[in-house]
């Protein structure tokens, strides 16, 4: 038995708790039932495993026929659903899974958690900088997006589009237009867009709930799609860890995240719904009495001011600078990789990371040069701390997101729960309960970024035993649902930010915003189901496509006349 550690602080308590675990848990004699009746040798039950990231072969417990295996993972997501926490949560779920890889030995279980840790940016006895590289993009973009904020860019940009602007559908119109520019962060989008637009669609009577839902419905659905964005940017570095703890050498990171934007129903039709929404003027619900409302009480006009603070160029260019500088290093790195020279294959082979810290550099050079003179020399120091500051929640989600998934491929998670889908679930029912459960867990929780950590490992791991071809619809299925509980969830910070962006009440944005969220949602399990059971993207597109334009016919009501 393992010798109990000495605790000081609650030290009884601690030594028993220390000891049951120990005893009856990891030792496997309170559940035999659910553990494999037949056990393995010893020899062969603490089998050596080496993952990507951890540098020292350690002996760890196989747990790929015990439901042992799903306590980490599914810990993590419960504690999520209750305390809303998630770093708390992943992090318990990563330190319970520690525990059990090493038999609940403490020195053993620090020395395998440090080696995960280093193993984000050392492995196999020298750097890897991919992860690292990813971390420092979201600094550099939280600064690009403070540098903006500080320089008035965005009031700039609102003046002249309030000149330019003629009636109710070019407002809603220009609004959603600006996610082709906006596109690099939701967070950008959201406060950034909601400061342009707010002006313009208050001239033209458009009611604050209605530019909230085109600011949420827009910004993370098309960060999510775009490999240039900070959504974009993690979940290709988390794919690249899957393909290599899975063994998957048929897809390439980048070629694996273009499949999944391709089948990620959800945002691509929330996308689409917005312009219908916007050109169309399809109020159902709460909408059509807040736009009616709207063009009944007009708001308080913002005047158009002399612009001498900020500069509409200081804007378009540092954002034109860091999407150019970003593709182009993305196809040169890709085709210093490739054979023979392609487009295609130049992203397929790209370096992402090294290009994303490329553009991101060349973007905030971009805002320093455009905002001389706009921008006082002390305040370059406030701007540059608050926007890497803005970016230190989410980078503490992926770093835990990494590591979890790491637990989750060493405990065979996806293994054993793939023996039990075997048994009861067809195969091809897969997509469409994986984009189920990520809606619900998203909505719980509020964040797309947690749902992501914990549910894409097990996504693919079980996809991967259970049906190979699978992977990427089971993995889009989850980026869906992630997007789509986020839209829902009043505890979203998306959410949250989409109504600060629109200056509206926050409970009218989501009320206002769940039917539509709703509607899609629909449309796209229709979809999973129909790729889940043909194989087919292109049908299960066509699915989400016809049965989206049904519920529209069939929810359709009056149309404001001056749209």
């Amino acid at each position: 038995m393992i010798k109990c550690p000495s605790i000081p602080i609650n030290g009884h308590f601690t030594k028993i708790s220390w000891l049951i675990l120990n005893k009856y848990f990891l030792r496997q004699k309170i559940f035999p039932p659910i553990l494999p009746t037949k056990p393995k040798p010893e020899a062969d039950r603490y089998a050596p495993i080496r993952t990507l990231n951890t540098p020292i072969t350690m002996q760890l417990i196989d747990y790929s026929h015990s439901f042992f295996s799903v306590v980490p993972p599914f810990l993590a997501l419960a504690l999520a659903v209750i305390t809303r926490r998630v770093l708390l949560s992943l992090g318990i779920g990563i330190l319970v899974g520690v525990a059990f890889l090493v038999g609940g030995n403490p020195v053993d279980g620090l020395t395998h958690l440090k080696d995960m840790v280093v193993g984000l940016a050392w492995s196999d006895g020298d750097w890897s900088l991919g992860k690292p590289k990813i971390l420092v993009f979201l600094i550099l973009l939280g600064i690009f997006t403070s540098l903006l904020t500080y320089s008035g860019s965005n009031q700039a940009f609102a003046d002249w589009a309030k000149r330019h602007i003629k009636n109710r559908r070019g407002a809603k119109m220009l609004t959603a237009c600006l996610v082709f520019v906006t596109f690099i962060d939701d967070y950008f989008h959201s406060l950034a867009v909601g400061a342009i637009a707010r002006p313009v669609t208050d001239k033209f009577k458009v009611s604050r709930t209605k530019l909230a839902y085109i600011l949420d419905s827009t910004a993370a659905p098309m960060c999510v799609l775009m490999p240039v964005s900070s959504w974009g940017a993690s979940i290709i570095a988390t794919l690249a860890g899957l393909l290599v703890t899975y063994k998957i050498t048929e897809y390439t990171p980048m070629g694996t995240f273009v499949a999944m934007s391709l089948m990620n129903y959800y945002a691509l039709f929330a996308l689409i719904m917005v312009f219908v929404v916007a050109w169309f003027s399809f109020d159902i619900g709460s909408m059509a009495r807040f736009e009616q409302a709207a063009l009944n009480e007009a708001h308080d006009e913002t005047a158009v001011s002399d612009g001498s603070w900020g500069r509409v160029y200081a804007l378009i260019i540092p954002v034109l600078a860091l999407i150019a500088s970003t593709v182009s290093a993305m196809i040169y790195t890709g085709a210093q990789a490739s054979e023979t020279f392609s487009i295609l294959g130049a992203f397929e082979n790209t370096d992402v990371n090294t290009s994303l810290v490329f553009g991101g550099t060349c973007g905030v050079l971009a805002v320093v040069l455009c905002t001389l003179g706009t921008i006082k020399t002390a305040d370059y120091p406030k701007a540059v701390w608050q926007g890497a500051k803005s970016m230190f929640g989410a980078i503490a989600i992926l770093i835990l997101a990494w590591l979890i998934s790491t637990v989750v491929g060493e405990m065979h998670t996806g293994d054993y729960l793939s023996t039990l889908v075997a048994g009861n679930i067809h195969p091809g029912f897969l997509p469409v309960i994986l984009f189920l459960l990520a809606s619900v867990m998203a909505f719980a929780t509020g964040t797309s970024w947690g749902t992501f950590g914990i549910m894409l490992p097990i996504a693919a791991a079980m996809a991967v035993k259970v049906d190979p071809s699978l992977i990427i619809p089971c993995m889009s299925a989850v980026m869906a649902g992630a997007v789509c509980g986020d839209h829902c969830s009043p505890i979203s910070d998306t959410t949250i930010l989409s109504s600060t962006g629109a200056r509206c009440n926050h409970i009218d944005h989501v009320t206002s915003q769940l039917p539509y969220a709703l509607t899609v949602a629909a449309a796209a399990a229709s979809g999973y189901l129909a790729l889940g059971l043909t194989k087919s993207a292109l049908l299960g597109f066509g699915t989400t496509g016809i049965v989206l334009a049904v519920l529209i016919f069939l929810l359709k009501d009056k149309k404001l006349a001056n749209a």
